[in-house]
């Protein structure tokens, strides 16, 4: 895991807080609070090297949170969170909002260069739906800039549903460390780390899901999906919280957790990917991603290619001319979209394979992204339409028990013009951003 210092953002004197200021009840007679404007997530869908990634756990009448962060340097002191509720994404004012010191978990320093950090709330301050944005906190550093921007490096945000404020427990890997992304490279260890007494865990394995369909296609006229996923596999017998899982085949796996002393049976989907993930090395890994540039025969074309990694870099020198310094680029850009959309979008399948993921590989990066209080997640891109113009695009949520966080895009057949032309950018001396 790669965790560097990070110089410091944003600059005010004097940006410490003190511990439990509520910004909703300052000191009495005190001028309203300014009223924020609306986040822009954005930037939370950069490429960044130590992305913070917070789970929690329930412990009692407790939230704890979890968070792998660098060591401190010895003599140092544990570092600080800035916490914030809010009823919404798209709240103008914060429920409240407080500084907390973290401790190490468990309660000791760690040697290497990252452990896990953790601080507890009331869970009675936490209901269902709230959204809780947890930000690092230094003496020189302040996470909650006038700007709407977002910085995934030092900024998440956690949608509080009912399950996850009643989940008595979280993933660790083998390492010890929160399990950051929702993803296990094969053969990779995973332990489920319980509060209170141990439970059983069971496992499913299921097929991992197809590409999203083009920005233009009518669902309805779409085979219908199988209301059910087809089980692939499943655990013989039961293992005990605390125990190292391994899984040696790719898959989506529901982890069903309880089941004893009358405990309820929680069930957490976890992507078990090959080892490159979430890069691409080997030929199948380069030649799936280009299905949203090219047809069926071309990729069987690749596929059957007597060198197939020869026969891709082939189809880049094409689109680009045949000049060589532009395919490299070409390669680099696109296949770097496709690694931060499995690194940012993956949940019940690989990122790029999400219908985020497909606007993302292809169109890039959104200029400005909105969370609007329905929990529907709002793309805007600056000149993606033909003339240049600004294109909107909207993704709704569809969560399930084996996609907790899927979002499914609202498809338009006025996107289909745009659509070619964005590809045809790829295909044709590339000149997308």
């Amino acid at each position: 895991m790669r965790m560097k210092k990070r110089e410091a953002i944003y600059e005010r004197p004097g940006a410490v807080l003190a511990a439990a200021l509520l910004l909703t009840g300052l000191a009495g007679g005190a001028a309203a609070p300014r009223l924020l404007a609306p986040p822009d997530f954005a930037g939370l869908y950069h490429a960044v090297p130590n992305r913070l990634a917070p789970t929690t756990r329930r412990e009692g009448d407790s939230l704890r949170i979890f968070l792998n962060q660098p060591s401190p340097a010895l003599g140092s002191p544990a570092p600080a969170w800035r916490l914030t509720a809010w009823a919404s994404y798209e709240a103008k004012q914060p429920l409240w909002q407080e500084v907390r010191p973290a401790r190490p978990y468990p309660r000791k320093m760690a040697a290497g260069p990252a452990q896990v950090f953790t601080t507890a709330l009331l869970a009675s301050r936490l209901a269902p739906s709230t959204v809780l944005q947890i930000s690092l906190d230094q003496p020189t550093l302040t996470n909650q800039p006038a700007s709407p921007d977002q910085d995934p490096a030092t900024t998440a945000w956690l949608p509080l549903t009912a399950e996850r404020l009643a989940r008595p427990f979280m993933l660790l890997d083998s390492m010890g460390l929160v399990l950051a992304h929702p993803y296990l490279r094969a053969g990779q260890g995973v332990v489920v780390a319980m509060f209170g007494a141990s439970q059983p865990v069971r496992w499913r394995r299921y097929p991992t899901g197809t590409p999203a369909l083009p920005p233009f296609a009518d669902p309805r006229t779409q085979p219908a999906a199988p209301r059910t996923l087809g089980v692939l596999d499943s655990s013989a017998a039961p293992v005990a919280a605390g125990e190292l899982l391994r899984f040696p085949q790719n898959g989506l796996y529901a982890l069903k957790v309880g089941g004893s002393g009358g405990e309820p049976v929680r069930t957490v989907p976890l992507l078990v990917v090959q080892n490159s993930f979430p890069g691409q090395s080997t030929a199948p890994e380069l030649i799936e991603p280009l299905r949203y540039l090219t047809t069926s025969a071309e990729r069987q074309q690749l596929t059957q290619a007597a060198e197939p990694k020869k026969a891709v870099d082939r189809f880049w020198l094409q689109a680009a001319g045949g000049d060589q310094t532009r395919a490299r680029d070409m390669i680099r850009r696109y296949y770097g979209r496709v690694t931060v959309a499995n690194e940012v979008f993956s949940g019940h399948k690989a990122g790029w394979l999400t219908d985020r993921g497909l606007l993302y590989v292809v169109l890039g990066p959104p200029q400005s992204v909105r969370h609007l209080p329905d929990g529907t997640e709002h793309w805007r891109y600056d000149d993606a339409g033909r003339q240049g113009e600004a294109v909107a695009f909207t993704f709704r949520p569809r969560p399930s028990t084996l996609a907790p966080d899927n979002y499914e895009l609202v498809r338009r057949p006025e996107y289909e013009l745009l659509w070619y032309a964005a590809v045809e950018r790829w295909r044709k001396t590339m000149s997308a951003r």
